[in-house]
């Protein structure tokens, strides 16, 4: 007899397969395969006091502070630790508990995911001279033939932009904004290229995007996460994709020592908040960007990277952009031009946490790494 510890990102349902298991028996097991650390901030005492036992009771632990037990405090944070079966079980048995215990059944029923292993790869080019990296400015027809080229070596979503977002930059009108991107889109629509791959704008803009989407674009990148509602209205009347990035302040003073109290729960709370509004005005296509390097130090981008599997909670697909980003050089002092290799860290990194998009500068390398990941990601055995 021999036994083997296998990596817990290995493909479950393959193995099971593999194994001859059936299909039923898969499906129960596969439950019991992925493990969840939940952290619970502000639960009552008497609450975790229950949720603690009840967690015991089916195999499954909730970590609280020692004093929980006799009350000392009002609210504690708690982290559980359960697989994905148990998390179901416990949805069930707090729904008739009290202190609140109500709420959190309802969250752990959003915790029973895991993440898929496709993804996409969102090519970025730049009309305007002050994008913070000079590889993705193109115009003319330069421009047109970039494009094709990230079609080429695969991307499957074109990004497009004519205002720089860096930290500091400054905003530019409507009609300065329109004049940059117009001949690009202009090009892109005269050639069919939208029906080769979707395209995004990214912009706030209703001018340009109005513009962008009348002419084959379908998808709009907004960073300010349809903060003005004339771009939540132009995106529903086009029935476009909206993605909603996460964004503390505005890129003039975004980086000036940005703070939260804890950032994946303020994250949280603003993609719960802009959700709401997009649904209300009727958009439902919606795309999750974190918002790397908008109003976040080091710490909370990595913070964002290492438990980005949260996000996937709202059921919405996950964009990841560090490509390139100043967060590299932070860690190990790099020039722009030589940051490829940090990017594709944390890339594969933000696809091994549930991202299926991941906006790029550097496409065929994205491909080719990527495609390796999920090759190991599948290998049965």
């Amino acid at each position: 007899m021999k036994l083997c510890k296998l990596n817990t990102n290995s493909d479950v349902a393959a193995l099971f397969h593999a194994l001859g298991v059936t299909r039923e028996g898969s499906a129960i097991l596969a439950q019991k395969a992925h493990h969840n650390l939940i952290y619970i901030k502000d639960l009552k005492t008497p609450a975790a006091n229950i949720l603690k036992q009840d967690a015991l009771s089916i195999g499954a632990d909730l970590a609280v502070p020692k004093d929980t037990i006799t009350c000392k405090t009002a609210l504690v944070d708690a982290i559980l630790i359960a697989n994905d079966k148990q998390l179901k079980e416990l949805a069930r048995k707090e729904k008739a508990q009290p202190f609140g215990l109500k709420e959190v059944a309802l969250k752990l029923n959003e915790f029973g995911f895991t993440c898929k292993n496709d993804f996409e790869i969102m090519g970025v080019i730049n009309t305007n001279e002050d994008s913070f990296f000079q590889g993705s400015r193109f115009s003319g027809e330069a421009a047109l033939k970039h494009i094709e080229t990230m079609i080429g070596e695969g991307a499957s979503i074109i990004d497009l932009g004519g205002v720089s977002s860096r930290p500091g930059s400054l905003s530019v009108s409507e009609t300065e904004e329109l004049a940059r991107v117009k001949p690009i889109i202009d090009l892109i629509y005269e050639h069919k290229l939208f029906e080769k791959a979707p395209f995004s704008l990214d912009s706030y803009s209703p001018l340009c995007l109005e513009y962008a989407l009348q002419r084959g674009f379908s998808i709009v990148n907004d960073i300010t996460a349809l903060a003005n509602d004339d771009v939540a209205r132009v995106a529903a009347k086009y029935d476009a994709t909206v993605v909603l990035m996460h964004m503390q302040g505005d890129p003039l003073s975004m980086q000036q020592e940005p703070q939260y109290d804890n950032v994946l729960f303020s994250v949280d709370a603003f993609f719960e908040e802009r959700i709401a509004k997009a649904k209300s005005f009727g958009i439902f296509k919606i795309v999750l960007d974190v918002g790397i390097g908008f109003g976040k130090n080091l710490e909370h981008n990595l913070t964002l990277l290492k438990h980005h599997e949260h996000f996937l909670h709202f059921g919405y697909p996950l964009l990841f952009g560090a490509s390139r980003k100043s967060m590299i050089d932070k860690i190990i002092p790099t020039p722009i031009s030589e940051r490829l290799a940090g990017t594709l860290a944390l890339h594969l990194k933000a696809y091994e946490q549930g991202a299926t998009i991941l906006r790029v500068h550097d496409v065929k390398e994205h491909l080719q790494a990527l495609s390796v990941l999920r090759a190991l990601n599948q290998t049965t055995f």
